[in-house]
């Protein structure tokens, strides 16, 4: 009862107070807080939730919802006349204002720079869209987070940017385009990506990969570009970071294209216990091969404690779960549906047995370390490498349904750090075919058929184009499948007459048997014949899919490999489907 008399007496006495006079009111006791680095939760809250529904509509309520952002970031707060500063160590945010509450101008000035102007924070305030102006502004505080006192922190500082002027200088550097898309070109072509030069409400990025748009558009997706923040970590390591540029002046090139710097002896230099870093976004997925290389390349080591090992197959699942996906992978199999165009539907297995192998765990980076600018180019090629073989497995990664029946069956088998094995049914027979997929770096992917009774020397060239301009695996075989089944269902040539005639001379190959997963017995040839380059299938790309036993077959015919052949170029094929959605014939 006595609370309830306390409200009613509260109640009356603040009746007919205005809004001001309550936003004072809880400002004066949050000033009366004991602990000034903690204020008052509840009072913290209650100003919130008052300025939320407030509108905007003077100068000083204008500055007390700025003053509240700029807490909440953890940032200073002061005022001078009609102009607003939200400061932190190393930037500081300068907002002018009208007097019925509008903003005049906002700025962003660096340590020791002069205040630019920002386009996109001017905007998200003219709209009054708070909300999203406190995240920019919490991105912004983070870019210009750097570790330790202020002294190592004003050389930390000093020395990205000229880590950033030199990026920009070799990113300016001639070299030849390699893809009609001068966009597409540069991400995934350029020496240092497309690089977007950091402003000072921005952080300086690098765009290095993004898939190809033709296999998008024709699965109906959205191209995902990967980038980097270049940035400063702490380290527990002293390290050499540049006082001023490595670069000769001009900045060169040598005979192989690569940038000139200048040598360790005559390069600024400090020791500073930190390192630069390249934040991931989105982090990327690498193989235990590739994460030794990382280090091999900078000569600093990426912690193990601080990776989480798994299959590559699994982590990739999760990120595909990430993005609406349900699958997981049990210590059997994975199967996957792809819904392709034409209402064709393929399903894939991944066996949780083979992809387990030690040389086949894969780790999430989302940073990488490093020291020197001549690191950045060699980095982005390896993450390019990665994000090539990435793309191609996650395009198998996908569900579409448990319930749903599937024209064609797949299995998935990883034969090295940079090849997989795609096996399938032939659609003119009882036996099995492999597909041998080698990604030997992001811009060249050589196929090897084998098991396909057919001898046709472009065909495995053609296939590595087609896969090249999708990085699809599922588009790549509903284009192989097509193929097969024309040159199948065609009267016996020439061709196929003689790969018959070869065949039926051919000595019987030795066998073995197998069992599977399901303990039937899988019967598979050990007289593959063998590129020359020296690249051999394994045993597993030979064995039958995890199907019933009645599908199991009592051998894998294989036909004499060929050569690999060197990428074709772009533009070969022009169109991918049909106005009526099918997928069109391209070899």
């Amino acid at each position: 009862m006595i609370s309830q008399a306390i409200i009613s007496d509260l109640r009356s006495k603040f009746a007919e107070k205005t809004w001001n006079d309550t936003f004072k009111l809880v400002r004066r006791c949050m000033d009366k807080s004991r602990d000034e680095s903690k204020p008052c939760e509840p009072l913290v809250r209650s100003l919130e939730r008052l300025q939320q529904v407030f509108n905007v509509t003077s100068m000083n309520t204008m500055k007390s919802r700025l003053e509240m952002i700029a807490k909440q970031q953890r940032m200073g707060f002061h005022t001078a006349e009609a102009t607003c500063y939200l400061t932190a160590d190393l930037f500081y945010l300068e907002v002018v204002l009208l007097p019925c509450g509008g903003v005049e101008e906002v700025k962003v000035a660096p340590h020791g720079g002069s205040p630019a102007p920002s386009e996109s924070l001017l905007q998200l305030l003219r709209l009054k869209d708070f909300a999203e102006f406190s995240v920019k502004l919490e991105g912004l505080f983070t870019q210009y987070n750097i570790p330790g006192d202020n002294e190592i922190k004003l050389k930390l500082f000093a020395s990205l940017q000229c880590l950033g002027k030199d990026l920009q200088q070799m990113s300016q550097l001639p070299r030849v385009q390699k893809d009609s898309d001068p966009r597409v070109d540069t991400i995934n072509n350029g020496r240092i990506g497309c690089l977007i030069t950091g402003k000072e409400d921005r952080p300086l990025t690098i765009q290095f990969y993004t898939s190809p748009t033709d296999g998008l558009k024709t699965l109906d997706l959205h191209a995902v570009v990967q980038e980097a923040q270049v940035t400063v970590g702490v380290s527990d390591v002293t390290r050499k970071l540049q006082t001023a540029s490595v670069l000769p002046q001009p900045a060169q090139l040598d005979p192989r294209g690569c940038p000139v710097f200048l040598p360790p002896s005559e390069a600024p230099c400090e020791t500073l216990p930190a390192c630069f870093l390249l934040k991931l976004h989105p982090a990327v997925t690498m193989m235990e091969c590739f994460v030794n290389k990382l280090s091999q390349i900078t000569d600093v080591t990426i912690p193990d404690v601080d990776l989480q090992w798994a299959p590559l197959p699994q982590l990739l699942m999760r990120r595909s779960s990430a993005n609406g996906q349900k699958e997981t992978m049990d210590e059997q199999n994975a199967v996957f549906k792809v819904s392709l165009p034409g209402g064709v539907m393929h399903s894939y297995v991944l066996s949780g047995f083979a992809w387990e192998a030690s040389a086949h765990r894969a780790t999430v980076v989302d940073s990488i370390p490093f020291t020197h600018p001549a690191h950045v180019p060699a980095l982005l090629e390896l993450l390019r490498h990665q994000c090539a073989i990435n793309t191609l497995l996650r395009s198998c990664v996908t569900s579409q349904g448990a319930g749903t029946v599937c024209d064609l069956h797949h299995e998935v088998l990883l034969e090295s750090e940079t090849s997989f094995s795609v096996t399938f049914h032939r659609p003119d027979s009882d036996s099995l075919a492999v597909l041998l997929v080698n990604v030997s770096d992001s811009r060249q992917i050589s196929c090897t058929l084998f098991g396909a009774g057919i001898k046709d020397p472009s065909l495995d060239e053609r296939l590595a184009t087609v896969m090249m301009r999708c990085m699809s695996i599922p588009l790549t075989l509903t284009i192989l499948h097509n193929k097969l089944e024309e040159i199948t269902s065609a009267p016996l040539s020439p061709l196929r007459t003689a790969t018959t005639e070869a065949e039926n001379d051919h000595s019987a190959p030795s066998i073995t048997t197998v069992s599977d997963t399901s303990g039937a017995s899988t019967t598979s040839s050990q007289s593959a014949s063998v590129p020359e380059d020296g690249f051999s299938v394994s045993a597993s790309a030979c064995y039958a899919m995890s199907v019933a036993k009645s599908e199991l077959l009592p051998e894998i015919n294989t036909s004499p490999a060929v050569n690999l052949y060197p990428f074709a170029p772009v533009g070969v094929f022009p169109h991918w489907v049909t106005s009526n959605g099918q997928v069109l014939e391209l070899i």
